[in-house]
């Protein structure tokens, strides 16, 4: 019932900041947990942030604590990933995702994807 669309990708160079950003369509933005994955070449999808519903609460993947910041606007239904300090290592696709779930870290618990936006960190 939720479509998202995420935006902001590009090139960097290592050491940059880009900040990607999910809009939502549908009802009910307010109502879902949203979260940040990427998936590099040769590998899984993986887990980088996540938002409570009230934006209170946000949890990341120890790889990117203290480079990272999730936030969301609810009455612009807009997640935002901004991201500091960028490494090599960041380079994937980066995707958001809602849930009306509680807080969740594997894929299979989130309900709606965006289509992804291509992250490249140069060195």
């Amino acid at each position: 019932q939720v479509q998202l669309v995420e935006s902001g990708g590009g090139l960097v160079q290592a050491g940059g900041s880009l900040r990607v950003s999910c809009a939502a369509s549908g009802r009910g933005f307010s109502s879902y947990t949203m979260g940040w994955f990427r998936q590099a070449p040769g590998k899984e999808r993986e887990f980088v942030a996540v938002i409570t519903w009230s934006g209170a609460n946000t949890e990341y993947a120890d790889s990117v604590k203290g480079r990272f910041t999730i936030s969301r606007d609810n009455a612009k239904s807009t997640l935002y990933l901004q991201m500091n300090s960028l490494k090599p290592e960041d380079t994937a696709v980066d995707y958001c995702a809602a849930t009306l779930s509680s807080v969740a870290y594997a894929p299979m618990a989130y309900d709606y994807w965006g289509q992804g936006t291509q992250v490249t960190v140069s060195s």
